[in-house]
């Protein structure tokens, strides 16, 4: 199988980074070619990250870009798709790809048809809201990272969908021993898009951390102010993303309940819990299957409940042990490479079939 990757991102995006490229070793194993052909580079994010705003050009040559490579698809059994493939413009070019006979698989892991159907300018969701879910009707195969998005695409009419969920390679994520005499520590990671989510628990962690007996360590939160919360900021980089999360105690992932946050992936609390370290998590979305409360980790909906599940793990190094280990084990039978491996390539063989 000859199959053209047209993902959003080079390897810094982590939705590109995560549902194709840590793939693409084990799929070539299996006798699959696959030629990788993303919208917007690394530098592109870069900049992003570094809040100096999206360059037009940049996306421009972008759009150029990937309008030539796709004059001609005839080489490839098929396409596989990141969510679209040219963002906020009409799904034209997927209805000509479609009609062109080469059978495509699209892949979400958020809630990406939101961004159209509740934008706030009434021109966008009039010439965009029902966008997604034409591009799901014209795929042979449309894979969904959890059931919010699953449900999404069936009631949209596409004609066939699959849920892989976001995953990791457990040999590169795994548990470190602890260290029971450091400041207990509460990690998070993510991008300077998402910190505003920790605001909102800002109280229940200042409340955690008073008198020195906890701290917080964001990784690649850019800056943040957490009234009295001790806290540390690292940089990201996917060489040593394993290692920061080693070192926390526990991992979080606070979520207000909004319709795209009802479309993540829980992708935090995956990694956190390969590591072997119990997690705590809103209970929004595909998080309530994620987390199991009191056995891997807990829920929490208000800040009474952040403050509980955190200060009951600060004070029992015995009982994140334990809920780590059980954390550790979801993530490898569930949501690891591993497990998942084998279910994707069985997947893009059944798409080629149904396509032709």
């Amino acid at each position: 199988m000859n199959i053209l990757l047209l993902s959003r991102y080079g390897r810094l995006g982590a939705s590109s980074r995560v549902r194709f490229y840590q793939y693409i070793p084990y799929l070539e194993a299996h006798g699959i070619r696959i030629t990788v052909s993303p919208l917007l580079d690394d530098d592109y994010l870069q900049r992003l990250y570094a809040q100096q705003g999206r360059p037009a050009f940049s996306v421009i040559r972008s759009y150029a870009r990937r309008f030539a490579r796709l004059i001609d698809t005839s080489g490839y059994d098929l396409l596989w798709i990141e969510k679209e493939l040219f963002p906020f413009l009409p799904s034209w070019v997927e209805t000509l790809l479609h009609a062109r006979g080469t059978p495509s698989v699209v892949d979400y892991d958020d809630a990406i048809f939101h961004g159209y159907d509740q934008h706030p300018r009434k021109l966008v969701r009039t010439l965009l809201g029902g966008k997604i879910g034409r591009v799901m009707q014209g795929a042979a195969l449309v894979i969904a990272g959890n059931g919010y998005l699953a449900e999404y695409a069936r009631s949209a009419g596409a004609r066939r969908v699959e849920t892989l969920p976001s995953v990791v390679d457990i040999d590169r994520y795994r548990p470190e021993p602890a260290n029971i005499n450091r400041v207990f520590t509460i990690g998070w990671i993510g991008s300077p898009s998402t910190t505003g989510y920790l605001k909102q628990i800002g109280p229940a962690l200042a409340d955690v951390c008073r008198n020195g007996r906890a701290r917080l360590v964001l990784v690649g939160a850019g800056d943040i102010s957490l009234p009295g919360v001790p806290l540390e900021i690292r940089p990201w980089s996917e060489e040593t993303e394993v290692s920061a999360i080693q070192s926390f105690d526990t991992g979080i992932m606070p979520l207000p309940d909004t319709p795209w946050e009802r479309g993540k992936c829980g992708y935090k609390l995956i990694q956190c819990m390969a590591c072997g370290l119990p997690v705590v998590a809103a209970p929004i979305g595909v998080n309530r299957q994620i987390v199991e409360h009191g056995i891997n980790g807990f829920h929490a909906e208000d800040l009474d409940d952040w403050t509980r599940a955190l200060t009951e793990l600060r004070d029992n190094p015995e009982k994140r042990r334990v809920m780590g280990q059980a954390a550790r084990e979801k993530v490898v039978a569930e949501y690891s490479l591993q497990a998942n491996g084998p279910r994707l390539l069985g997947m893009l063989q059944r798409a080629l079939q149904g396509g032709r």
